[in-house]
């Protein structure tokens, strides 16, 4: 999807700064972050939602957690705890129709937290 602004962001054709990234995944930071830590996880192939994963996105998908908990670990929030979402679709606020795994923490999280 050519305008879809996470695929330009994997092709650096919106500079950004990478947090992570390999061959298949990248990272950088959410722009309304909701945490002193506030990640964006993605795929670098255009996936729509968590909806149209297939069968054969297993390995991706997990890449993208494992890409999390190293962000974690490099953020140093590993050992106190953090918060992993997929939101999907316009019920679960999905915004970016592009998948992308929120990882939030550097901060106590509550169920308070409206926007998370």
């Amino acid at each position: 999807m050519a305008e879809c602004i996470f695929c330009k962001i994997a092709r650096k054709e919106i500079p950004n700064e990478f947090l992570y990234e390999d061959a298949d995944v990248i990272a950088f930071a959410d722009i309304n972050p909701l945490a002193p830590v506030h990640v964006l996880v993605i795929p670098r192939r255009h996936i729509s939602s968590v909806n149209d994963f297939m069968a054969e996105d297993a390995v991706l998908i997990g890449k993208l957690i494992l890409a999390a908990r190293a962000i974690a670990r490099e953020k140093r929030i590993a050992d106190d705890g953090y918060k992993l979402l997929f939101r999907t679709g316009e019920h679960g606020g999905q915004e970016v129709p592009h998948v992308h795994l929120h990882l939030i923490g550097g901060a106590p999280l509550t169920e308070n937290i409206h926007s998370v």
